[in-house]
Parts: structure tokens; sequence; C-alpha cells
């Protein structure tokens, strides 16, 4: 593990390739009883101010990207409102403890981000705590696998694209009014939206439909002076990956195989792309997707 993340160092060796043992947890799943333990940046991430004065709402914000992405941002800077389920509490709670040592506000808004109401009662509690919002960062995701389109139930469909296209959508609708010039939205895509999975393939066609949502919305905003951009993860250890969201016999070389890199990526290395896109450092990019995927080619 690098000292900090300005470390230079061999991108193969610089976090650990990890063989997990096969383990699961039922959903949501808490991310502090996982074999290894996700890296979040606690150790390594130390900013420079990047996002000072920024206030930031981020959703799955307890565990993996998410919780990562919120550790950067306070530590930039940044006051953080927490989207998260209520029952990954313990999990959220060390996130807070993160936040708050870097002197900034944590915002802890638990609720499920499927329902229309709490998304929308999710941004006015955000708007309420940090005084306002100027970012808006979609990370929460559901991801279940399935060998096939005959297993994927009506529900598991419908709660995916609930949870990974519909909630960005309410959420982004509800924070438009409290939005000015200079704000940033940036959404979470994935590897999957151009390499889809056979086995999540509900998945991949929510990161599909993230991708292309984003793009568009990026250019109905951009004459407002709000920013959409989108990150697209590879295979990176986080709790959804023992919560069925990969074949759990697969766990053991999770990442190994897929990536030239040879091993999973840690949440850790995720987050640095999200403070670049909602920093002033990238005002001249909008609607672009930064794949973060350990050099796996795209379109």
């Amino acid at each position: 593990m690098p000292a900090d993340q300005y470390a230079y160092g061999d991108p193969t060796t610089r976090y650990p390739v990890i063989s997990p043992p096969v383990q699961q947890q039922p959903e949501p799943g808490i991310q502090s009883d996982m074999t290894p333990v996700p890296d979040l940046g606690e150790d390594s991430y130390r900013g420079t101010g990047r996002l000072t004065g920024r206030k930031a709402l981020i959703t799955g914000a307890d565990s993996g990207i998410g919780a990562a992405v919120a550790i950067a941002f306070a530590r930039e800077g940044a006051d953080v409102a927490l989207s998260y389920l209520p029952e990954e509490q313990s999990d959220a709670d060390h996130v807070i403890e993160q936040i708050e040592a870097a002197g900034r506000t944590a915002v802890a808004v638990p609720g499920d981000i499927t329902d229309a109401e709490h998304c929308r009662a999710l941004v006015d509690a955000a708007v309420e705590g940090l005084g306002g919002l100027d970012a808006i960062v979609n990370v929460a995701g559901k991801q279940v696998w399935q060998q096939s389109i005959e297993d994927i139930s009506d529900e598991q469909f419908e709660a995916t694209f609930k949870t990974n296209v519909f909630a960005p959508f309410w959420i982004i609708k509800a924070a438009l009014p409290h939005l000015k010039p200079g704000s940033t939205i940036v959404n979470t895509a994935s590897l999957e939206a151009y390499v889809p999975a056979p086995d999540r393939l509900d998945y991949a066609s929510t990161k599909g439909a993230i991708n292309n949502f984003s793009k568009g919305l990026a250019q109905q905003l951009i004459s407002k002076g709000i920013r959409v951009n989108i990150v697209a993860p590879g295979p990176t250890w986080s709790v959804l990956q023992v919560t069925a969201g990969v074949d759990p016999e697969t766990l053991p070389e999770f990442g190994k195989s897929e990536s030239p890199i040879g091993r999973a990526g840690q949440p850790a290395e995720l987050a640095p792309a999200y403070v670049f896109l909602t920093s002033a450092e990238s005002s001249f990019v909008a609607g672009e997707t930064l794949n973060v995927n350990g050099g796996m080619l795209t379109p």
C-alpha cells in the first residue's frame, strides 16, 4: 500500500494482489466483515484542498467506492452528506469518523433510494444539513449474478434498475434547483457498460443506461454551468462482490485474469477520479466517461 496517493510505484504491486476466500453475506452486506477488508484510503489519502468549501451528496457512502470517495472529499476540504441503507450503519459510522477527523461536516441520511420520496427527502436533508449543495456523486449500486435470463426475477430486475438508474434520476432532478453554476454531478457507470458480463445482464444494462443518461444530461446542463461526468470502474473489491454480485466460486481469482494489471482495484484507487471530476481542475471536462479499470480497453 502506498504511503499516500502521490507515492510513485509499480501499479501491478501498488496494492496487494488479493485472493479472497469464498464468502457470502446477505444484501446489502457489511464491509467490515469482509476478508480482506477493502482499502478506502484511510491510511493513504491525504488531500491538498482541491474541494475546499464543496458541499457534496454521495450515495453508497458507507462502503466501497462511495466510502472511499466520501473520505477523499473530506480530506480535500468538502463537507459530505452520506446516503446509505439503515442496515449499513456500522460501516457508515466508520466513514463518518473519518470525515469528522478531517475537520469536515458529515450529514448522515440513511434510507432506501429505490423509493422516489426518500430520494427527494435525501436531497432536502443534504441541503439543510450542509447549508447548500454543489456536488452530487451517485455511486450506490445493486449487482446480483444470475446464470441465465430465466433466473432473473421481475423483482430483481426492477430493484436493479431502481437502484442504479431511477435513483440518480430522482436525486438529480430534486437537486437541480439547488445547483448553481460551478456545480458538478458525477455518476457511476462500469466497464460492464461496454463489455457486459453475461451473468450480470440486468446490472450491465443499467450501467449502459446511466452512461447514456449522463452524456445526454451533460449536454442539457452545461449551458447552466453545471458539469456532468461519469466514472466507469473495472473490477473493484467491494461488498458488492460478497453479496452475490459475482459467482462466489470465482472470488479467489477476482480481478486477476480480467485486468491487464493482474489484480482487482481497491476503492482507494477509484476515489481520485471522482475528486478530479468534481474539482475546478476539470472545468473543461463535461460528458466524459473516465474509465478506471486496470487497463481493460473500451470502445
